[in-house]
């Protein structure tokens, strides 16, 4: 169900008794405000996805003919969101990609509509910046984009392979097509609501650069020192320990750093397998094909708990059984990919003979490349209500067939000082709520008003607009 988040139409314009408008008003905002800052897209005031900060020390950008839009990427958010797009309804994007887990899953295989998946789920954390420009674990796809919409036509994950009795792409679209929060989202993002499969990649491949996590201890210290191999001042002496041992070289440290190069700590580009080539679920198999891990960034939640098993078979189940592994790589002559960093001067695979208390060391570095924003960030959050419906406020409003080109407009918003409100729809009342619902002020104009916002506190606030026609619509307004 799609829903403009408006009140309902009234039979003529009145004013109520005082105390009975106010009650209702009230009880309106205050679930209004609750719907509106859980689960809404306002398409006059779009999260900022283009313009996010970027620390200076962040070189790597494989955008490459696709640079991110607010209106895209907040297509691109629905699209990874909605359950729409897998042929049960039943899986999204966010099913094996959870906001909490730094966009990861906590599951070993993730579950799709015809069965487990064969790997497991990576974190989705920093795409955009990563020196592999090829994704998945295997590298197949060769772009973000391309990548995007390959789990959509994959028989177990979302089930529009058109193969196997599946149906295909050109039915999924076929599908979009009717859904109304699609004809406007497409037309807000690429000016006409034609669905292609190339427009889901381009909004889904925005969306998905846009997560970004560069709120973490580490480069909170790295912006205080003029290269990583100083101390950094905010650091234990653990943690400067341990990140000495992760930059430099097995001859005075462990080498992590040549494959997974900092700031970014992406994987490197024409990497091999890591020495973990069992296969998830299959006892036995072996898999040698896996060279392209997800950075490392937010491996823990801010809380220092693993955020998702670790490797791409979810075999590690802690940050020290991963440090274990590459100080004692499996010597398995059936791994005829394991990468040459990984192995000694006669080609065996290493062994770094760390102690106990250097481990630890490794484990508390580690640690500190977690942020916490992209824990929580609306943004980048489920903008669906539970049952399944979405909100879309604002935009070009199609209040009544009888009109042409309707529209009620906030500007600017945010607001500083004054708001001017303007409609093409007459005579209007005007009703301003804060975010608990009460009321501050009201007004009547005809055509356009102006709001004084000067003397009012930071917050979201609420306007209900009445017009003579018996419309009623809330804007949302932003006072910075």
């Amino acid at each position: 169900m799609f829903k403009r988040a408006c009140f309902p139409r009234a039979n003529h314009f009145q004013e109520r008794p005082f105390m009975k408008n106010k009650l209702i008003s009230s009880l309106l905002l205050l679930a209004l405000g609750s719907v509106l800052m859980s689960a809404t897209i306002d398409l006059d005031n779009l999260f900022n996805y283009a313009n996010q900060d970027i620390p200076d020390y962040i070189s790597n950008d494989n955008t490459d003919g696709n640079p991110i839009n607010d209106k895209a990427a907040t297509l691109g958010r629905v699209l990874f969101y909605d359950k729409n797009l897998s042929s049960d309804g039943t899986i999204a994007c966010a099913s094996c990609h959870h906001q909490d887990r730094a966009f990861g899953d906590p599951n070993v295989q993730s579950i799709g509509v015809n069965g487990l998946t064969a790997r497991h789920s990576p974190r989705l954390v920093n795409t955009r910046f990563s020196r592999e420009v090829h994704f998945f674990w295997d590298e197949r796809a060769e772009t973000l984009e391309a990548q995007t919409t390959m789990p959509i036509q994959d028989h177990v994950e979302m089930g529009y392979s058109g193969a196997n009795g599946d149906p295909s792409i050109e039915n999924l679209i076929n599908h979009l097509e009717g859904i109304e929060y699609y004809n406007t989202l497409f037309g807000f993002a690429f000016g006409d609501t034609e669905i292609t499969e190339n427009r889901m990649q381009l909004a889904l491949a925005q969306f998905l650069r846009s997560i970004q996590s560069f709120d973490s201890r580490f480069d909170e210290g790295f912006m205080q020192v003029s290269n990583t191999s100083e101390p950094f001042p905010n650091f234990t002496d653990q943690e400067n320990r341990g990140k000495h041992l992760f930059i430099n070289t097995p001859d005075a440290g462990t080498g992590c750093a040549d494959c997974h190069n900092p700031p970014e700590f992406s994987i490197g580009i024409h990497s091999q397998n890591n020495g973990v080539i069992t296969v998830a679920g299959i006892p036995g198999e072996i898999d040698l094909t896996i060279t392209n891990p997800p950075s490392l960034r937010n491996l823990v939640n801010p809380d220092g708990s693993l955020n998702s098993p670790l490797m791409h078979d979810g075999s590690f189940t802690s940050l020290l059984e991963v440090i274990n592994h590459y100080n004692n790589i499996p010597n398995n002559p059936a791994n005829t990919n394991l990468d040459t960093r990984l192995t000694d001067v006669n080609g065996e695979p290493q062994q770094l003979n760390l102690t106990e208390g250097q481990k630890q060391d490794l484990v508390a570095f580690l640690k500190t490349l977690s942020g916490t924003d992209i824990y929580t960030n609306e943004k980048w959050s489920d903008p669906f209500n539970p049952d399944g419906s979405i909100n879309i406020i604002g935009g070009t409003l199609g209040i009544s067939e009888e009109s042409l080109n309707p529209f009620i407009s906030v500007t600017p918003n945010p607001v500083i000082h004054n708001a001017t409100i303007e409609t093409n729809l007459g005579h209007f009342k005007i009703w301003v709520y804060d975010n608990t619902g009460k009321l501050l002020f009201q007004k009547q104009a005809n055509k356009q008003t102006i709001l004084d916002f000067s003397s009012i506190a930071t917050g979201l606030y609420f306007a209900k607009i009445t017009t003579e026609n018996g419309m009623q619509i809330t804007k949302r307004i932003l006072k910075k």
